[in-house]
């Protein structure tokens, strides 16, 4: 995907990002950190803003008014990420309900172009699915198809 994102940073082992979100409230620290899990080769996506401690707060509701801009990047960091371990799948679910709705809406908007390079799944009712617009999911699960 080719969209206007932010410049990163990225801790040498790839599991830590940080950008600058630019707008009205002014410049705000974002934090992309993946975490395997339980289950080798799945990592989970956490996303929030860099709180006063440093740690990544993702309850936090920025309103900078560069919601796309921030979502590609994110995206971008999941381009990153697998590009130094092309088997893992990535999982990602809000830390709200309204947060996980802006992630499907936001996987919905780009999700022609997402499958160039993506396998992407939802969850719903327990059960993992080949993700489709217009459905309600409560967890999303992408892996990069053959880089």
């Amino acid at each position: 995907m080719n969209l206007p994102c932010y410049a990163l940073t990225a801790e040498q082992s790839m599991m830590i990002f940080e950008f600058i979100s630019e707008g009205p409230n002014g410049q705000i620290v974002k934090i992309v950190q993946y975490t395997e899990t339980n289950t080798k080769g799945v990592y989970n996506l956490a996303f929030g803003d860099r709180d006063a401690s440093g740690a990544l707060d993702d309850f936090s509701i920025s309103n900078n008014g560069d919601r796309e801009k921030v979502l590609a990047t994110v995206v971008a960091t999941i381009f990153a990420f697998t590009d130094t371990r092309p088997d893992a799948w990535i999982y990602a679910a809000g830390s709200t309900k309204s947060r996980t709705r802006l992630y499907r809406m936001g996987l919905s908007k780009y999700l022609e172009a997402m499958q160039n390079d993506f396998e992407v799944y939802g969850l719903r009712n327990q059960e993992w699915e080949i993700f489709v617009k217009g459905i309600e999911y409560e967890a999303f699960l992408a892996k990069r198809k053959n880089v």
